[in-house]
This record gives structure tokens, C-alpha cells and sequence, in this order.
């Protein structure tokens, strides 16, 4: 089978590759990850640009890219995923590797993403136990930093930690240790799919708060300090929902 890899630097698509490599029947033909066309960070994650391009480097994967606007809506992220699985389908490629473990709505959310350009999806790590799952990311020798933490899970302290058995033991009561509800996000920076570690220095801790604006009649999360609508909700009814507005990011800065 010919597929891609959708790629966010973290351990849970790290380790799908690695799987996928172990098993055999399945060839990744390169990674796919999406960026803030602004900032040039990963989406989510926050890592430069940069980091992002040596992993994939030392994997020894081609890695694609798709840059989304600011104030990018629901629609321009589904066109530009469509754009991307419609280059991906012309390369012959009619697979897509998601690191995802139990979340069935965003599952059932892609797969009907990828049925309409005649591609499906492949899941190497759905539903495994996430805590067993973890201990076999660490133990098959990947090492990973924590590079954003949501505050209503998480403290500041936790972003800039190295996701290890310490850091397991720490866990607030309630929080999945792989992060699948989105508690806390990682960067890979060794481990088996990499020909040599990616060398960073780990820098300060910034804090962004994002803030539903139904008040003002408009569907959008803004950032307080940047005016960043990367968080725009199209969903966004009233202001009687809650989401989670508050993450903690640890700058990593790469090495020359």
C-alpha cells in the first residue's frame, strides 16, 4: 500500500511511523504536515518551521507542507486538505496515516474527508492503551519534550518537560497519558526512525490566551496578545459553550 504520513512532530505519529515500518505492507512515501502561514510554526504545537524540516530530514522522508491563513475558516482548512489529498492521489498515493488512538468523531471526521477524493485511512495506533502505548514509545528508545500544554489540564511547570516515566507520574488525575483530548502536545527529537538525534535548546515558556468573541457577533477565537484567529470555531453557537482557551508553550530553539 502507497500512503502518507500526517506528521505534527509529536509522539503519536512518530510512533505510527515506526510501527508501520516494523509491520511492513505499508510504504510511507513522505509526511504531511500543516503550518500557520504567519508564524511558520507547527499548527497546535507551536515549533519553528525549522525543527520541523530537520525531523523530516532525518527521517529520510520528502515532507509536504500546507500553510493555513490567519482568520482561516472551516472551509479554507477543508479546501486546502482537499488540495493536498488531491496532489497525494495524483502521486499514486491513496492512503493516509493518522496517529490517532480513540477519538471517533475526528476518525470518522477524516475518513469521510479522504472517501471524496477516493483515498482511506490507515490507523496504526487505534485503540490501544494509551498508557501502555506510551511506555512502548519510551521504551522502544523515542525521547520527546512537551511543547504546549492546555491550562485547563495542565500548569505552566508541565511545557518544557521531557515525556518520560517522571513526567507519566505527574499526570493530574483525569489526563490521558498520550494527550489524545488535546491536554498536551510533544516534539520527537530521537528515537528509531531518526538517523541521528535533532539537536535544539529549549527556551522560555509563553503563555497565549484565546477568548470566544460570540459577543461580538463573529464565530472567532482571538488571540489576545497576537489577534491570531488560528482558533476560529464555525461551530461557535453562543457564549455558553466552554473550550479551551489558555496553552502554555515552551520555545524550542534549533542549534546551528
Amino acid at each position: 500500500m502507497e500512503a502518507y504520513l500526517n506528521w505534527s512532530g509529536g509522539k503519536d505519529a512518530s510512533f505510527a511511523l515506526w510501527q508501520l515500518q516494523q509491520q511492513g505492507g505499508v510504504n510511507v512515501r513522505g509526511l504531511f504536515t500543516t503550518l500557520s502561514e504567519a508564524f511558520r510554526r507547527v499548527s497546535m504545537h507551536g515549533v519553528q518551521e525549522v525543527l520541523l524540516d530537520e525531523q523530516a530530514r532525518l527521517t529520510g522522508l520528502p515532507l509536504r507542507k500546507a500553510y493555513l491563513p490567519e482568520n482561516a475558516s472551516m472551509e479554507d482548512y477543508n479546501r486546502i486538505m482537499t488540495e493536498a489529498l488531491e496532489a497525494y492521489r495524483a502521486d499514486g498515493i491513496d492512503k493516509a496515516v493518522f496517529g490517532d488512538i480513540f477519538l471517533e468523531d475526528l476518525r470518522a471526521y477524516r475518513e469521510t474527508q479522504l472517501a471524496k477524493v477516493g483515498m482511506e485511512g490507515i490507523f496504526p495506533l487505534w485503540k490501544r492503551d494509551s498508557a501502555e502505548l506510551v511506555r512502548d514509545f519510551i521504551a522502544a528508545g523515542f525521547k520527546a519534550i512537551i511543547v504546549c500544554v492546555n491550562d485547563r489540564y495542565l500548569p505552566a511547570s508541565f511545557a518544557g518537560r521531557e515525556l518520560d516515566a517522571s513526567f507519566l507520574a505527574d499526570l493530574p488525575a483525569g489526563v490521558d497519558p498520550c494527550g489524545e483530548n488535546g491536554e498536551f502536545h510533544s516534539f520527537v527529537y530521537d528515537g528509531p526512525i531518526f538517523s541521528s538525534p535533532v539537536r535544539f535548546t529549549p527556551g522560555e515558556v509563553t503563555t497565549r490566551t484565546y477568548t470566544p468573541a460570540g459577543n461580538q457577533g463573529t464565530n472567532c477565537y482571538k488571540d489576545e496578545e497576537e489577534g491570531d484567529d488560528c482558533f476560529k470555531k464555525d461551530c461557535f453557537k453562543d457564549d455558553t459553550q466552554t473550550w479551551d482557551t489558555r496553552f502554555h508553550f515552551r520555545e524550542l530553539h534549533p542549534c546551528n
